[in-house]
């Protein structure tokens, strides 16, 4: 293993960095007296001519054994696993050699090879979530590749994006005939394509809408505000859905399609990991007016539909089924037979064909309850609690249909501010709902005092303890979207975060997070470390912290707010990450608050 040579003091150049707290600053400028490296990247080409050209200042930090030179830090180049009692070296955390830049823990190959035999590959079982045990999962910092540069910023990341952070070309050698990516010298292009949309996904998105519609509107107008979008690619699908207002949930697998994952967040679209196998998908029932299936590589016609089942949970009353795939329109081969079964199976799930069009079928789901109970075929098991269709985290799927209550919400954006009745399951009231939401709008303008950033400047924001979803509520006039997790040991109010018209997921914070890293541009964690202790689930801050700084992008924000002594320890712990630090007394309605802001920003550093 090679030693990590020193991380020289970073200038804050770059617009909206916030400076370093001053009694920290004062002691590295003692301990440290590094020389300044400021390195500018400066790219300007045709393709983005008129935009303001990057500054991208980074240290650099040599694998050699660079500990004893003058000005260097003795952090280490190690493969480095977690222990059952946490010990971080004093000079910091070890790096994770380059080769784990893209580690996904919970979607690693290499462990999962260890664990194959036992897995139903038929099922697509080994593209699930899988977590090493603790003593077998890594322990270091997760390092970026060794050219990487600060991302573009959104909208123009829409369409391109730095080539050398997500170095992979398959995509484009192997799709660029339909237009999902091209290379483009030092950057990746996306023209906007898919499978079944080579020429544009916004000329494919209007012909859903006509086949809604009968040709009189569009998806928006057909009342569609979320959609998820199953094996979405690069999501182009999503992309081109934001300017009617639609907030999609993108997933896809790590599969043949390498990193097409990854090339959705580093362009600023919201996506996941994930697959449709043996566990149920991590979202509530009732959550989505549309789910999408282009080519999406899904067998919904076997093992008795029981995919399709799942897809009917969480699809809301009068939804709506797209399938873009060659049993919609091809008569040669198994095609006619797999259309056939596919006819069956949503006719028992009381889903009616309303068009089929250009090799795109659409199914309509009945929200009519003489429907569902005059269901007699022998697939149709129904769920024997409606509770339970909420309950999907780790959760095995059901073959069997859920009688779903009937929800009726308002239009957007009425919706993002009313109170979602489904909160009166978790015994929250109107009024408390009202309170969270105009506390969340009181400090979220206090954040941006703080982060002292551009419109542009963050993109991908994820709430790691969502609750009710005020926090992403307060910011939806930002030209960014917000990762809604609630931690799935807590409250189930994530039902209440999609009837506000916003998109989430559930998670446990003891185990890592299914994406890729680099994905965000702000973490914000509300009382999030204190709810794990008080249920003590056997999960260290440092766990959560190193977790934290995977998700995080170089130069992007955390905050934290939480009781004063979690605080101090993640205060004491933030310069081990590599992140500056600095606390803050919070407000409400004038008087401080028990709790307290950490603000952290990590640094921008390399590995050579």
């Amino acid at each position: 293993m090679g030693s990590l040579g020193s991380f020289r003091r970073i200038k804050q150049q770059m617009t909206g960095a916030f400076p370093e707290p001053s009694c920290v600053l004062r002691t590295l400028k003692l301990v440290l007296a590094v020389s300044l490296i400021v390195l500018g990247l400066i790219f300007a080409g045709s393709l983005l001519a008129g935009t303001q050209a990057l500054n991208a200042t980074y240290s650099t930090i040599s694998s050699g054994d660079m500990r004893k030179s003058k000005g260097w830090l003795p952090n280490i180049v190690a493969l480095s696993f977690r222990s059952e009692s946490i010990a971080i070296p004093v000079e910091g955390m070890n790096i994770c050699p380059l080769e784990y830049s893209e580690l996904i823990p919970c979607q690693d190959e290499a462990y999962v090879r260890t664990i194959s035999r036992n897995l139903n590959i038929s099922r697509k079982e080994h593209l699930e979530r899988h977590c090493p045990p603790p003593n077998s999962r890594l322990f270091c910092l997760i390092p970026p590749p060794k050219d990487y540069k600060l991302p573009i910023k959104w909208p123009k990341s829409r369409d391109f994006i730095w080539r050398s952070n997500v170095n992979h070309t398959l995509l484009a050698e192997v799709k660029g005939g339909q237009n999902w990516v091209h290379a483009s010298g030092s950057r990746m292009w996306f023209p906007g394509g898919g499978t079944h949309f080579k020429h544009g996904a916004s000329q494919y998105i209007q012909r859903l809408g006509d086949i809604i519609t009968n040709g009189t509107g569009d998806l928006r107008t057909a009342g569609v505000v979320q959609v998820l979008d199953v094996g979405c690619g690069v999501a182009s699908f999503a992309a081109y859905l934001l300017p009617l207002q639609i907030q999609t949930m993108s997933f896809a697998p790590i599969d043949s399609h390498e990193n097409q994952i990854q090339f959705a967040l580093e362009r600023g679209i919201a996506a996941m990991v994930g697959v449709l196998g043996t566990t149920r998908m991590p979202y509530p029932s009732n959550a989505f007016e549309l789910v999408h299936c282009s080519r999406c590589r899904v067998d919904w016609h076997e093992n008795d539909g029981i995919l399709l089942k799942e897809v009917d949970r969480v699809l809301r009353s009068n939804g709506y089924f797209v399938y873009s795939a060659p049993p919609a329109y091809k008569k040669d081969k198994d095609f006619p037979d797999i259309w056939a079964k596919l006819t069956k199976l949503t006719s028992s799930l009381c889903w009616v064909l309303i068009g089929k069009k250009v090799q795109t079928a659409v199914w309509r789901k009945v929200g009519n309850a003489s429907c569902s109970a005059s269901m007699t075929a022998p697939h149709t098991n129904f769920c024997d609690r409606i509770d339970d269709l909420d309950t999907s985290w780790n959760r095995s799927l059901q073959d069997c249909i859920g009688l779903q209550r009937s929800i009726q919400l308002p239009l957007w954006p009425a919706r993002l501010m009313k109170y979602p009745a489904r909160l009166k399951l978790q015994g929250v009231s109107a009024a408390e709902f009202e309170m969270d939401t105009t506390f969340w709008r009181d400090q979220v303008n206090r954040y941006w005092q703080l982060l002292q950033v551009p419109e542009n400047a963050i993109r991908n924001v994820m709430d790691m303890s969502a609750i009710y979803g005020s926090f992403a509520a307060a910011l939806w006039e930002k030209p960014l979207w917000v990762m809604n997790v609630v931690p799935s040991e807590l409250r189930n109010t994530l039902p209440a975060v999609y009837d506000r018209g916003l998109i989430g997921t559930y998670h446990n914070w003891c185990e890592p997070f299914s994406t890729y890293p680099r994905s965000y541009d702000l973490l914000h964690a509300y009382k999030l470390f204190s709810s794990y202790q008080k249920h003590g689930q056997g999960c260290h801050l440092a766990d959560i912290l190193l977790e934290m700084d995977r998700l995080l992008r170089p130069k992007g924000s955390v905050l934290i707010v939480d009781y004063p002594d979690i605080v101090k320890e993640a205060y004491r712990l933030a310069p081990k990450f590599l992140w500056n630090a600095e606390v803050h007394t919070l407000y409400s309605d004038g008087k401080a608050l028990r709790e307290q802001l950490l603000l952290c920003q990590k640094k921008f550093w390399i590995v050579e």
